[in-house]
């Protein structure tokens, strides 16, 4: 526990957030004040949460480019991980067992790390086939198992599983019909908040 090396009277330091991922964390098509990190650091902010979030998001990201990059994004400093990657797997239709095998190498990074994580799946839509589908999307409840980290819903399920999905998509998503708008991300946030609060618990 971090708070049992802090000498009595003093402030604990701030913790250190790494949202690692694809455009959806970079804040495509938004300006930076708008785009998930910086509404997540107001949103943690609001509710007594002393972090700083680091925004690790490169547009265009698969999980192979995320393994790349991952060595040298987990700086000293970070305290705990959210992975927000499979999307561009995804849209290019790549096979779900690399990128099993990719996700499963970035969070073994995380546990060399002993750093908690938040695992944020990805959902395949439905024209690859029911095979691909279920492969895909089963990967991320399998590895949040089998590494003991926080599995999150969905990044895009507090758009899409609202009653009227049609208006929630006009209303909540970027006219390329995959990122969400500055109100999209904050109803993301507001999902993803609080298992993101519970996440870092487990890092003081």
């Amino acid at each position: 526990m971090l708070a049992a090396l802090v000498p009595a009277g003093a402030a604990a330091e701030p913790l250190t957030l790494l949202a690692f991922g694809d455009s959806l964390t970079a804040g495509y098509g938004l300006p930076p004040e708008e785009g998930f990190v910086q509404q997540l650091q107001g949103w943690l902010a609001e509710h007594g949460a002393e972090v700083t979030v680091l925004n690790g998001g490169v547009s265009g990201d698969t999980t192979a480019g995320g393994l790349a990059r991952i060595d040298w994004a987990l700086t000293p400093e970070v305290d705990a991980m959210i992975v927000t990657l499979g999307g561009n797997d995804l849209l290019r239709g790549l096979p779900p067992e690399e990128a099993r095998a990719n996700l499963d190498a970035i969070l073994d990074r995380a546990d060399e790390r002993q750093l908690p994580v938040l695992l944020v799946p990805m959902t395949a839509p439905g024209n690859y086939g029911p095979d691909y589908k279920d492969a895909f999307d089963a990967i991320y409840p399998e590895l949040a198992k089998e590494h003991g980290a926080r599995l999150a819903p969905p990044f895009l399920s507090p758009i899409l599983a609202q009653e009227d999905r049609a208006a929630a998509i006009a209303a909540y998503i970027q006219p390329d019909g995959l990122h969400p708008n500055a109100e999209g991300v904050a109803l993301v946030v507001e999902g993803l908040g609080p298992e993101v609060l519970d996440m870092l618990d487990s890092a003081e």
